[in-house]
């Protein structure tokens, strides 16, 4: 019966589930041991740098160290992004985290729930304020009341994170309030001590270094300059540091940019770096705080800033200010329209300050060339402010002119703008910015800072009027004596020339050039200065009355074989001033005498007695070379009694 039985039963079960019955024990088995399974795979470097450095500001997701913290803690890390308060609140009170490990990831939970207010709140919601005032608040605590100091986590990707984190939220921070407060209808930078309650938070105004330049009524804008993509720089230079950096936007009016009786201005793109700092001796009490303290420091007059008792490098962002200066000015455009004398042309040179006045810093003038602008020292500029040792000892202004003028009378403004610049802002002519001053001049701007360097006593009298100083011909031509007797300009001891044609140009008197030159028009101004000359002449030269009824223009006197260049050419740089010249030429090959960079002849750029004399490989627009900005910061490092060991290394904020 029981054989019976079994053949039955052994005859009724098919061949595969008498397999799957055997193999049940098997798969229990490994049902039971899965969760002890551990898997391990190679991760490419991209996957790898996310994992260690990706977090809610780089990925939108919470980092591998904030999601641990979270889940030592029995909670789950994506509920937490969903709630974060609990999380929060958790954290706060957890004992079984270490202080850095919970100060971190409070810090990061707190930026991730305070973006997502950010994206959905209205512009006049506070909550955004105080949500980012909290995640600063934690980041601050971690950096500065962790278990550690921030020496000591140095090299550590999380104490970068929350650094980042840190800056992100005080710049959300500033931005917030700098628009409220552009609400409210006001335009000026806070006063030091005042208070603002902004959503239970009582915000305190400490070191507040902005300054509004002359002729700006009032603060227009502040940038982010994290989020700016700055185009047609060769290198962007910032400092790593703690501080949201930011460009203010305080530009003078109109009427004050162009005003003659003021011939300088300040850009109005002003760099600072804002910090918050929250008060309490104790991690306790500044996690409990509900006061923070904001200060907004120049970063061109401090890179350190004491916080908690402890010296940490400040961030700054060097490059965007000039950038945005250069992008909202339209220069390309402007410089055509000055050279074609257009109705909105400039009539009068403009002495742009690149930073803020400092009577510290040794100052460089920078010169542009024909049918130019401030363009045209885009990359020169930007190299000299982002070398850390030039910047800490030099400022730069820059020169702005109708090119479309003749050279004589751009001499006689340019020198009378920069002496009165250098007199307005130095009035005792004692600061060290009045002194050891540099000229760096390119072209057309090479030759003018050449003449701002001469002396040329009587001898322009002579050789182009042959009237001495007691002759009635002297006398009779006295209309023309700020155009021939010229004196150095004040306080220069260091020229740079770059592709300057001192002795002229046969191209200028090329049929193209010609031509071009009849389409220039001078300013009504200066149409009639040249009638006031031309009526000088009249009695005792009529054909230099005649050229001057013609309104000769900048391109006229670059002939080589105009009178006045070639007088000037003859005249010798005062011996108190070292020059250099850096000379282009378009080709390597032929003799270096005979050879043009496709402008100026190199006999024309050659100065006998140069410190120094470079000649590059390239076009006309040598300053915009690698070579050229090398030199000249190396002349610039020499005169400033500066080594010359790390000449060619760029700043280590570059990117």
């Amino acid at each position: 019966m029981r054989r019976g039985w079994r053949t039955v039963a052994t005859r009724r079960v098919p061949a595969f589930m008498r397999l799957a019955l055997a193999a049940l024990p098997v798969l229990f088995a490994i049902q039971l041991a899965g969760c002890a399974l551990v898997h391990v795979k190679q991760d490419n470097p991209r996957t790898y740098d996310e994992n260690r450095r990706g977090d809610v500001l780089t990925t939108g997701a919470l980092s591998f160290a904030t999601r641990n913290a979270i889940s030592r803690l029995g909670l789950d890390p994506d509920g937490c992004v969903t709630v974060a308060k609990p999380c929060i609140q958790a954290l706060r009170q957890a004992t079984l985290l270490d202080n850095d490990a919970r100060l971190s990831a409070l810090a990061e939970l707190a930026l991730g729930e305070a973006l997502k207010v950010d994206k959905t709140a209205t512009d006049t919601d506070t909550h955004r304020v105080s949500g980012y005032l909290d995640a600063a608040r934690y980041a601050y605590a971690y950096l500065f009341f962790g278990d550690r100091s921030p020496r000591e986590r140095a090299f550590e990707d999380r104490q970068t994170q929350v650094r980042d984190d840190y800056n992100y939220a005080v710049e959300r921070v500033a931005a917030l309030m700098f628009e409220q407060g552009q609400r409210a209808g006001r335009f000026h930078p806070p006063v030091p001590g005042s208070t603002q309650a902004v959503d239970g938070w009582q915000l305190r105004y400490g070191n507040i270094e902005l300054v509004l330049p002359r002729g700006a009524p009032k603060l227009e804008a502040m940038v982010p300059a994290s989020r700016l993509r700055i185009d047609g720089l060769e290198s962007v230079y910032r400092r790593d540091g703690l501080g949201a950096e930011v460009v203010m936007v305080a530009r003078p009016t109109v009427q004050a940019r162009r005003a003659k009786a003021t011939p300088f201005a300040d850009t109005g793109y002003l760099p600072a770096t804002v910090l918050l700092t929250f008060p309490g001796d104790s991690l306790a009490a500044v996690l409990d705080t509900r006061e923070a303290v904001v200060d907004a420091l120049d970063p061109y007059r401090r890179d350190t800033a004491q916080m908690d008792g402890q010296t940490v490098p400040l961030a700054a962002n060097f490059s965007a200010p000039y950038a945005l200066w250069l992008a909202d000015s339209g220069f390309g455009r402007k410089a055509i329209d000055n050279l074609l004398g257009r109705d909105n042309a400039l009539d009068h040179p403009r002495v742009f300050l690149m930073q803020p006045y400092d009577p510290e810093r040794l100052t460089v003038v920078m010169i542009h060339g024909l049918a130019s602008s401030p363009e045209a020292w885009v990359n020169l500029a930007n190299e000299v402010m982002g070398d850390e040792a030039l910047r800490k000892r030099y400022q730069i202004w820059e020169v702005y002119y109708p090119t479309n003028v003749p050279i004589p009378v751009n001499l006689v403004q340019i020198r009378a703008a920069l002496a009165r610049t250098f007199a307005a802002l130095d009035p005792s002519g004692t600061a060290p910015a009045s002194h050891h001053v540099t000229l760096i001049g390119h072209s057309m701007g090479g030759v003018i800072a050449r003449l701002l360097v001469v002396n040329s006593g009587d001898t322009l009298w002579q050789r182009i009027f042959h009237a001495p100083p007691d002759s009635p011909r002297r006398k009779r031509l006295a209309a023309l004596a700020p155009y021939l007797s010229i004196t150095p300009l004040p306080g220069v001891d260091e020229a740079i020339f770059l592709a300057a044609p001192h002795a002229g140009t046969p191209v200028a008197g090329h049929w193209l050039a010609r031509m071009a030159a009849k389409l220039i028009r001078l300013p009504k101004t200066l149409l009639d200065a040249t009638a006031r000359i031309a009526d000088a002449l009249a009695g005792e030269l009529p054909e230099q009355a005649a050229l001057f009824r013609t309104a000769p223009t900048g391109v006229d006197l670059l002939r080589d074989t105009n009178p006045y260049l070639r007088a000037t050419a003859k005249l010798p740089i005062v011996p108190d001033v070292r020059y250099h010249s850096i000379i282009a030429r378009r080709s390597a090959e032929g003799p270096l005498e005979q050879s043009t960079d496709g402008f100026v002849p190199y006999a024309s750029a050659h100065l006998d007695g140069a410190a120094s004399e470079k000649v590059i490989v390239s076009g006309h627009s040598v300053q915009e070379t690698p070579q050229a900005i090398l030199e000249i910061r190396r002349i610039l490092r020499e005169h400033a009694g500066l080594g010359q060991g790390d000449a060619v290394l760029p700043s280590s904020g570059a990117r």
